[in-house]
């Protein structure tokens, strides 16, 4: 029962906003009472807490199987994009913006474990892109994991940029198209171009 609340809760938060879905929405959609929820979680902070961890743990498995496939590095990269285009294809705004402004320490957390994850699997594929010879084999890989990492959460970080999800996720994939053209080697650039073409088809 824990679970299904939690999965609940993290489809509601995640396409109506944490601010705007209550305790209420989440029992009426499980078709419970109010105080079942509360059975399980003592209040709002700690599911959102909860949902928020279960979402981390679905993108890195969902990542894993993308690793597994024998993607190229660069085609590897935009189908890991194409994981976070789906999971929020249905949010208005940016989930990351709502925790940090209205949870911050769930969005300090989250973005702690985040951090390792982006940056093993960020390491991984520089690696392999290294040795498929589609990134120059010169570049110097922990210092350009900070940088994409930088990049990527500045996004969050800043007043800059907008909030609306679908706004996010174009900046994440200029970002994306920015870093590779950055690493790449000669057949790099033609396999970001083949992506970039697949992208703007679809």
């Amino acid at each position: 029962m824990r679970d299904k609340i939690i999965h609940k809760a993290g489809e509601l938060f995640l396409t109506l906003g944490f601010k705007s879905t209550t305790m209420d929405d989440i029992a009426k959609e499980l078709g419970m009472s109010k105080k079942t929820v509360y059975k399980y979680f003592s209040n709002k902070s700690a599911l959102v807490d909860a949902s928020t961890e279960a979402v981390h743990n679905s993108i890195s498995e969902e990542i894993n199987k993308v690793k597994n496939k024998n993607y190229n590095a660069v085609e590897e990269e935009f189908a890991v994009k194409a994981i976070f285009k789906e999971m929020f294809k249905n949010a208005k705004t940016s989930p990351m913006y709502q925790l940090k402004k209205y949870y911050p320490e769930t969005y300090k957390k989250l973005v702690e474990r985040e951090v390792c994850m982006f940056r093993d699997y960020n390491m991984d594929n520089l690696n392999k892109g290294i040795v498929e010879g589609l990134y120059r084999s010169n570049i110097k890989k922990e210092l350009l994991v900070s940088f994409y990492f930088t990049l990527v959460f500045g996004v969050f970080e800043s007043e800059l940029y907008s909030n609306d999800m679908q706004e996010v996720m174009q900046i994440e994939y200029e970002i994306l198209e920015y870093h590779i053209r950055a690493i790449a080697t000669a057949a790099g650039l033609e396999e970001l171009e083949k992506q970039l073409q697949n992208i703007n088809q679809n």
